[in-house]
């Protein structure tokens, strides 16, 4: 399978390249992003064949069916790091939160959030194809805080690769900034920024784009390369999980193969709601997609309107900050396969020149037909959080957001899979508050007065993190992220 541009080629780029090349270099031309050329069709038969696998069995085939140029040991080796999670025999446990509302929990591996699902496999694969090239990568990552505990993660002490990690100073959860600047691998840089995550997101883009910085790495026999969810590398192990989801439904025998069921995803980047767009275009039988948001509602402002408005607008810094982003990367990608690359281009061209776009009438309506959207404010976000713990269900704040979407995209006959995309122990001080009103609780006491409150253990990898030295230290300007990182390669 060969992967193309969303905005069309500009005459310098191949016109369709590999897997390997897409997820090594992400960028494509006009600066948009790479998306394959078709989908594989996973039919019933597909679902029914997997019934009885486990994750890796089904994930293995999927990347069968992409025909990914990747050699079936390091798909092996990569897919084999499941094993690390907390049950190995089912690494994203799918339970009942109550009647028609089931919770998939993808944050059950090292870093205790969902980007584990991908990031885990992906280190592998980028490291041997390096290693298998005999090239040297930088790989950049911008994070609203999962992804970069993640990447720093599955790269750490890798062959061939360096990675230079960006995050808000102040605009993650304290747990989140401990897991990066506690990471003291020489092969990794973590660099918090005096800005926000699209300043950091801008950055990355910018920098992968640049032909001088290109150079400059390229001067000491460097390649540049990304972990965001501009790479397409993130998005196919972000497919599996959907999949994985309503297969689980199927075995504990809510649904038969074949029922539709509503997917309701959490969404900053649009990454994970991209990976379960995927999955219905494959034949995954999904009614419709809900999207949930924070205060930072722009995306359900474009489903609900057609706009794409960032005039005038000001990041907010929320409760749920991994989603507390303005200019989702992933929207693009949808609006390819929806409308094709020569409108895409002209839509992200007025986006970066004017900070805003409109689809037309009729355009919005093909893309409502596949998604729903709403968003919830902080207090909302604590209410449902403490309805859901009276009832047995303990949940961190973008989980949160999940259960408004529910309540206004969802119908009652049809179940709804909702994406818990991080543990409660990231988010603890919020929890608390939740749960009992106390306010500016330390992460530490925060954990420890939910823990004795629910009756769970904090995690080993999470409790440790309070004795670590701090490793990473710097805190600069945004304008001095790239002599920052051309002084650590």
């Amino acid at each position: 399978m060969h992967f193309i541009e969303t905005r069309g080629n500009d005459g310098t780029h191949p016109l369709k390249v590999t897997f390997s090349e897409a997820i090594l270099s992400p960028i494509a031309s006009y600066g948009g992003l790479y998306v394959p050329e078709t989908l594989p069709e996973l039919g019933t038969a597909f679902l029914e064949k997997h019934l009885g696998s486990g994750y890796k069995e089904m994930a293995k085939d999927i990347l069968a069916r992409f025909e990914v140029d990747i050699d079936e040991a390091v798909i092996d080796e990569a897919l084999s790091l499941y094993d690390r999670f907390d049950d190995p025999s089912n690494p994203v446990p799918v339970v009942k939160v109550k009647d028609g509302l089931y919770v998939s929990e993808l944050y059950h591996g090292p870093t205790r959030a969902f980007k584990d699902m991908a990031l885990q496999p992906f280190g592998v694969v980028l490291s041997s194809i390096a290693q298998k090239r005999d090239e040297n990568y930088l790989i950049l990552a911008a994070t609203s805080g999962d992804t970069g505990p993640a990447a720093l993660e599955t790269f750490k002490n890798r062959a061939n690769v360096k990675v230079a990690c960006m995050y808000p100073d102040g605009g993650t959860s304290d747990v989140q900034r401990l897991q990066m600047v506690t990471e003291d691998a020489p092969n990794l840089k973590v660099i918090g920024i005096r800005g926000n995550f699209d300043d950091a997101q801008s950055a990355l883009k910018r920098l992968l784009a640049s032909e001088t910085f290109k150079a400059k790495l390229q001067e000491k026999h460097i390649k540049l390369s990304a972990a965001n969810s501009v790479n397409f590398g993130r998005i196919i192990f972000q497919i599996m999980y959907h999949i994985h989801s309503y297969l689980e439904l199927v075995r504990q025998g809510i649904i038969a193969v074949g029922d539709k069921v509503y997917l309701d995803v959490p969404s900053g980047n649009f990454g994970n709601v991209l990976g379960a767009y995927y999955a219905l275009k494959m034949g995954l039988p999904v009614e419709k997609l809900i999207v949930a948001s924070n205060e930072n509602n722009i995306l359900t402002e474009l489903i609900q309107t057609g706009r794409y408005d960032m005039r005038g607008k000001s990041l907010i810094a929320t409760t749920s900050p991994a989603m507390d982003i303005l200019k989702s990367s992933n929207v693009e990608r949808v609006l390819y396969d929806l409308y094709g690359a020569q409108r895409t281009r002209e839509l992200m061209q007025q986006l970066d020149n004017e900070k805003y776009y409109e689809l037309t009438p009729g355009e919005l309506s093909v893309l409502q037909a596949y998604f729903c959207a709403d968003f919830a404010t902080a207090e909302e976000g604590r209410r449902y959080m403490k309805a859901a713990f009276e009832n047995g269900y303990l949940m961190d704040p973008h989980t949160a957001t999940c259960f408004k979407a529910y309540e206004s995209c969802a119908r009652e006959n049809i179940p709804t899979i909702a994406y818990s995309t991080a543990e409660w122990t990231k988010f603890s001080p919020t929890i608390a508050e939740a749960l009992t009103g106390e306010q500016g609780a330390r992460d530490i006491d925060a954990l420890k007065a939910i823990a004795e409150t629910a009756g769970v253990t904090i995690p080993p990898m999470i409790e440790a993190l309070f004795e670590k030295p701090i490793a990473q230290k710097t805190v600069i300007d945004k304008e001095k992220i790239e002599e920052e990182i051309l002084t650590f390669i």
